[in-house]
């Protein structure tokens, strides 16, 4: 892949925003915050044309309540297909973090997050997904 370089011009606030960005993020250089928003946005594009997008489903829960290991391997199984791999951390005594990769399209990987953050227990999920091509 080759480097192209141009000129951009922006209003101040803009720019601001952007140093502001580089900073919280780390970046090295304004044009490798650019190449990353560039990046999420053409991977958010994917996500509403249904594409195929690969990702993680990262879910924090207290095991101690319910049966909420079983609910999620009873949902992961449903959607076996989608899912390939899954890690089970032990966070503290009574809280795990569960990270599950999967690879399908967009709207199913929607759907089968949903119903996993949505399992009664659930502290904290989120679902993040990246192009695959």
């Amino acid at each position: 892949m080759s480097v192209v370089r141009f000129g951009v011009s922006i209003e101040k606030e803009l720019l601001e925003a952007l140093d502001d960005y580089v900073k919280e993020n780390s970046f090295s250089n304004r044009s490798q915050a650019i190449r990353q928003l560039i990046s999420d946005n053409l991977a958010i594009k994917k996500w509403k044309c249904n594409n195929i997008v690969a990702g993680s489903v990262t879910l924090v829960y207290n095991h101690e309540k319910s049966d909420i290991p079983g609910i999620l391997t009873d949902i992961q199984h449903d959607y076996h297909k989608l899912i390939l791999s899954s890690q089970h951390f032990h966070l503290d005594n009574n809280n795990c973090l569960e990270i599950i990769a999967v690879k399908g399209k967009a709207k199913d990987l929607t759907e089968l997050a949903g119903k996993l953050i949505a399992v009664k227990g659930i502290q904290h999920g989120k679902l993040s997904m990246s192009r695959v091509d």
